[in-house]
């Protein structure tokens, strides 16, 4: 190799040659690449030096977690949306209410002379929810009280429409990045179901707007901010009632599509207040499961016991991300979603006084592997 150097001779292209093969052999030796420029500047060949790998920039820490409470804030507005349709389908796709809506009296009861073609409730909830921690979030824990009002009828035999309002007051808490927030929510919704035979088609379109409220722990101080939100859905149900007596199974699909957004802000005092862009949070799911009821009939009244359980296929989510400015220093921040798949499931108990009024309470509860949720439900209806 290296060695097979031709002799010095008197010809220049001999040297010539001889001093190339010298400094071929050290490049093949040591394994560095030859640089064309050193070569123009030496007239032979030189060596290039190693290219320098860039630093990246490596923002604060803390710069991604002073958003936990706007991230919670955002996926909370979309579980209000969801919670707010579900309920609807459950009331127009319910097998006690779709057999009153046939028999006033309900289920087996001896039937009405009149169908009644009106009805209106009122109720009142809380809700309790907790998620866990996903990258830069550390986690929330989350308190909801609300109430809906409601009005129905029955335009044409087994067409039904509906309006709703429904106002709700959340208290966001996360402990473990010093921040909460509150959230004030007014949701208004239009209802349709149509009854045939057996079968109920239920659609139920939402739009509400809220007001968020963030104040953050900086150490010297308090950071907060305020700024607006908003929500739109839409869900479609279809039931089936399978009468077994007393009792009944009543297998329901549903679709639902709920789209959520937040405004950008400023905070206020504090050590370091920042700046955040808005965000958007998409998700379309799939709802799949059966309720099961049992009605006794004693001194004119009616008890009704029921439970449900659904398979819940969130087969799209997209968040946004949010960009948090702190003086020069901007970084990107995720969203958080909840993950794929879940179960529903509650519980329900209602008491009919007479042919034109009902109460009743209601358990609901969401199970996901980083998020869980339990509601209790009070009401009355009045028909006529």
């Amino acid at each position: 190799m290296c060695g097979l150097l031709r002799p010095l001779g008197t010809m220049t292209t001999a040297v010539t040659r001889n001093l190339a093969s010298v400094l071929a052999c050290a490049v093949l030796l040591t394994g560095v690449t030859l640089s064309p420029a050193a070569h123009a500047q030496n007239g032979f060949v030189g060596f290039l030096a190693p290219t320098p790998t860039p630093t990246p920039t490596v923002l604060p820490g803390p710069v991604p977690i002073v958003v936990n409470a706007d991230v919670s804030a955002g996926s909370t507005m979309l579980d209000l949306g969801s919670n707010y349709l579900e309920r609807l389908g459950d009331q127009m796709t319910g097998g006690l209410n779709a057999a009153q809506r046939s028999n006033p009296g309900g289920g087996g009861a001896p039937a009405a002379a009149e169908p009644q073609r009106f009805r209106v409730w009122t109720e009142t909830y809380g809700i309790t929810t907790s998620t866990s921690a996903q990258g830069p979030f550390f986690g929330d824990q989350r308190k909801t009280w609300g109430g809906t009002a409601g009005f129905g009828a029955t335009v044409l035999p087994g067409v039904n429409l509906g309006l709703s309002v429904d106002h709700s007051h959340t208290s966001v808490d996360v402990p473990l990045a010093l921040q909460s927030a509150g959230l004030d929510v007014t949701q208004f919704a239009f209802t349709a179901s149509v009854d045939r035979g057996p079968w109920t088609w239920a659609l139920a379109l939402a739009h509400g707007n809220g007001n968020i409220n963030s104040m953050r722990d900086t150490g010297l101080g308090f950071a907060t901010a305020a700024y607006g939100a908003q929500i739109n859905g839409a869900l479609t149900e279809l039931s089936y009632f399978w009468a077994l007596d007393q009792s009944r199974i009543v297998p329901k699909i549903a679709l639902e599509y709920v789209r959520s957004t937040t405004a950008s802000f400023q905070e206020m005092g504090g050590l370091d207040p920042v700046s955040a862009s808005g965000s958007t949070l998409e998700r379309s799911r799939a709802l799949v499961g059966a309720e099961v009821g049992h009605y006794w009939i004693f001194d004119q009244k009616v008890f009704d016991l029921s439970a449900y359980g659904k398979f819940v296929d969130n087969f799209s989510q997209n968040a946004s991300s949010v960009l948090v400015s702190l003086g020069a220093q901007s970084i990107a921040v995720q969203g958080i979603v909840e993950s794929q798949y879940g179960a529903d499931a509650g519980a329900a108990a209602s008491l009919s006084l007479t042919n034109q009024i009902r109460v009743y309470a209601a358990y609901d509860g969401k199970f996901r592997s980083n998020l869980q949720s339990h509601q209790g439900t009070a009401g009355i209806e009045l028909r006529w």
